[in-house]
C-alpha cells in the first residue's frame, strides 16, 4: 500500500510540474509544432490546420494584394475535385454511352427511315447559304470542343492506359489549347444560330400532334408538320440555345481568369460547364444520327441547301405546302408537276 501511495504522489507532482509547459505550448503553436517534430517527424497536421484556418494564423504572411491572396489552402477545392471526378465523370460518362448504345440498338432493329415514294429529281430549297454557314460553323466548332472536352474529362481513364503518359500529355496539351481557342467561336456561332433559326422554331399546335403520333413517325408514316418537327424544336431551344449559352458563359469564365474571378467561381463554373457539356453531347448524338445515317436523304438539305420534293412532302408536308403557296409557278401545271427530273437544285423555286 505504501508503495502504491508513493507512485500516485509522484504522478500528481509530475503532472503539476508539466502543466505550465503544456499551457505554454498550447499558447505558442509554433513552439508546439517544433517540439512535435522531435517526437513525430514529418507530422505537419497542426501546421496545415492553422494554414487552412486562413487570415490571422501565425504561419501566414503575404505581400500580394488582391482577391483571395490571403488564402493559401482552399478547402472547397477538394469538394470540387470530388464532384468532378465523381458524379460528373461517372454519370456523365454512362449517359453518353447509354445514348450511343440506344441509338445503335434502334438502328439495328429499325434501320434507316426510308422514303415510301421514289425521288422526283425536283429540288425544293430548304436552307440558304447563310443558314448553312452558321450551322456548319457551329457544328464544326462543337465537334472540336466535344472531342477535346471528352479527352480532358475521361482521357486519363480511357486513353492514358492505352497510349502511355508521354503521348497522352502531348495530345492533352494540343486538345486543351484547341478547346480554349475554339470556345469563343462556338459562342459567336450560337448567337448567330439563334438569330438565324428562331423564327421557324416557334412552337405551334402542329408540334403537339406530331408528338402524339411520334410512334407513327418512327414507323415511317407521314405526320404533317412545318419546317421543323417538335424534336428539332426541342433541340433548338434546349440544346442549340439554352445549354450552348450556359456552356458559352461558363466557358468564358474559365477561359479568362484574368478578370479577377475567385477560385470558388471558377470551380462552380467548371462543374456547370462539365455537367452541361455531357447533357448537350448526349442530345447532339440524337440530332447527328437523324441528320445522317438515321434518315434517308436527311443530310441533303444542310449539305446542298435543297431537298427532293418527295422528301419534303413525306417529312415536312406543311412546310412543303407553304413553299408551294409562296411560289405559284412551282405548283402550276408548268411548274414542278411537269418539270424535268434532272432539274438543278433550286431552279424554279424560292426559299
Amino acid at each position: 500500500m505504501n508503495e502504491c501511495r508513493r507512485y500516485w504522489v509522484r504522478a500528481v507532482l509530475l503532472g503539476a510540474l508539466l502543466l505550465p509547459v503544456g499551457g505554454i505550448a498550447a499558447e505558442n503553436p509554433a513552439q508546439a509544432q517544433a517540439e512535435k517534430q522531435v517526437t513525430q517527424p514529418l507530422n505537419n497536421a497542426e501546421f496545415w490546420r492553422e494554414v487552412r484556418r486562413g487570415e490571422g494564423n501565425p504561419y501566414q504572411t503575404t505581400q500580394v494584394r488582391g482577391r483571395e491572396t490571403e488564402v493559401l489552402v482552399q478547402s472547397e477545392g477538394e469538394t470540387w475535385r470530388q464532384i468532378r471526378n465523381g458524379p460528373i465523370t461517372i454519370y456523365g460518362g454512362w449517359l453518353i454511352v447509354v445514348v450511343f448504345l440506344g441509338l445503335a440498338l434502334f438502328h439495328w432493329r429499325r434501320g434507316k427511315m426510308r422514303l415510301y415514294e421514289p425521288l422526283t429529281g425536283r429540288m425544293v430549297p430548304r436552307f440558304s447559304p447563310w443558314d448553312r454557314l452558321v450551322h456548319w460553323t457551329s457544328a464544326v466548332s462543337f465537334s472540336i470542343l466535344a472531342v477535346s472536352g471528352l479527352m480532358l474529362l475521361f482521357g486519363k481513364y480511357v486513353v492514358l492506359p492505352l497510349i502511355g503518359y508521354t503521348l497522352f500529355a502531348w495530345l492533352a496539351i494540343v486538345l486543351k489549347n484547341l478547346h480554349n481557342f475554339v470556345g469563343p467561336v462556338f459562342v459567336v456561332s450560337t448567337l448567330a444560330m439563334f438569330v438565324t433559326y428562331v423564327r421557324d422554331n416557334v412552337p405551334d399546335r402542329h408540334d403537339w400532334n406530331w408528338l402524339m403520333r411520334f410512334g407513327d413517325f418512327l414507323k415511317g408514316q407521314r405526320v404533317p408538320v412545318g419546317k421543323y418537327n417538335a424534336f428539332q424544336k426541342v433541340w433548338f431551344w434546349v440544346g442549340a440555345t439554352l445549354l450552348s449559352l450556359v456552356l458559352g458563359v461558363s466557358g468564358l469564365v474559365l477561359n479568362f481568369p484574368n478578370f479577377d474571378q475567385t477560385r470558388e467561381v471558377m470551380q462552380w463554373s467548371n462543374i456547370v460547364h462539365a455537367s452541361g457539356a455531357v447533357v448537350l453531347m448526349a442530345m447532339a448524338l440524337g440530332h447527328i444520327y437523324m441528320g445522317t445515317v438515321g434518315m434517308e436523304h436527311g443530310y441533303d438539305g444542310m449539305r446542298y441547301g435543297a431537298v427532293d420534293e418527295t422528301w419534303a412532302k413525306e417529312h415536312h408536308e406543311l412546310w412543303y405546302e407553304e413553299v408551294k403557296r409562296r411560289t405559284p409557278a412551282a405548283g402550276s401545271a408548268g411548274g414542278t408537276a411537269n418539270a424535268a427530273p434532272a432539274r438543278p437544285i433550286g431552279e424554279g423555286w424560292t426559299s
